[in-house]
């Protein structure tokens, strides 16, 4: 009979950057910013606390994110707890492009898992993997919040199964984000993209993530080059104008600028001496945060 686990169980979960410039949906990488999340199961009832991003304005019921993919989680593991007690200390921000809803998923899912002796062995990476992708409706994000490191993913079209192939990150390479103060969230980032692109963008935007991949596992000097993109970002211009700008600046300045996933949060990928000059270069009101390649991901404290 499965049982549950006495005592709490803490994860620390990361950031991710999605899309990378030409990766649209496909291509995401997960970053040194963490939110840490602890449940417990108890006797009766639900009780939410949460504190930093998302305090204040985030449901403290059965709809929180987090208590909803722990719920899927439990209901494929085959457990129903009494009751469960959640603590989030967030340090993703909301609505600006860096995973914040795929770390709450990932975050729940191993969570629940966590707190099921011998979880592991019933649901394993892969499966609990694909059942945060479902909860997500993408993988892009849930991806490497959830393994790590820079990841390939996607959805096989007619199947309807996800995947995820880790691919190799060159130890010299880290970024800067850049977070504006105004939210944008990605339904009105998604609605203003096209139904059809021109034949000549969709063949540029796929070589470029080739070459994305390449740059990433060693070859930096082509990261420039290799984030270049003709899918979405352009199209988004309306709704993050002030990132849009501040990409066209990095990038006229020879440095790989992207806006992060849907936005508008803007990431620029360097190395650790190029750090501390792009941090001098977050527009007043911003927040810049230099940051490394998370290489674990979702990771049981």
């Amino acid at each position: 009979m499965t049982q549950l686990v006495d005592g709490p169980v803490r994860v620390a979960v990361p950031a991710t950057s999605a899309n990378l410039g030409p990766g649209f949906d496909s291509l995401g990488l997960a970053l040194s910013m963490h939110d840490h999340l602890e449940a417990e199961v108890v006797d009766a009832g639900l009780e939410v606390v949460v504190t930093g991003a998302g305090a204040g304005s985030v449901p403290l019921d059965e709809s929180h994110l987090v208590v909803r993919s722990m719920r899927a989680a439990f209901g494929l593991l085959g457990v129903r707890p009494p009751g469960l007690r959640l603590v989030c200390t967030n340090v993703i921000p909301h609505a600006r492009g860096l995973g914040s809803s795929s770390a709450a998923i990932v975050a729940g899912v191993v969570l629940a898992r966590g707190l099921v002796g011998g979880g592991s062995l019933l649901v394993d990476d892969e499966a609990l993997f694909a059942l945060a992708a479902r909860l997500e409706g993408h993988p892009d994000n849930v991806a490497p919040a959830f393994f790590g490191g820079f990841v390939i993913s996607g959805c096989d079209r007619g199947a309807g199964e996800f995947y995820a192939v880790p691919s190799a990150v060159d130890p010299r390479i880290e970024a800067v984000a850049f977070v504006p103060p105004t939210p944008v969230s990605t339904e009105v980032a998604r609605g203003l993209l096209p139904a059809k692109v021109p034949h000549a963008d969709a063949a540029a935007d796929a070589g470029r993530a080739a070459l994305l991949v390449a740059a990433l596992a060693g070859r930096p000097e082509q990261l420039l080059r290799a984030t270049q993109d003709w899918l979405h970002q352009d199209y988004r211009r309306p709704a993050m104008p002030e990132s849009l700008a501040l990409v066209d600046a990095l990038r006229a300045d020879g440095v790989p600028a992207t806006v992060s996933g849907a936005g508008p949060t803007v990431l620029a990928l360097t190395d650790a001496g190029g750090a501390t000059g792009l941090v001098a270069r977050c527009p007043e009101g911003w927040a810049a945060h230099h940051l490394t390649v998370d290489q674990d991901g979702a990771r049981l404290l």
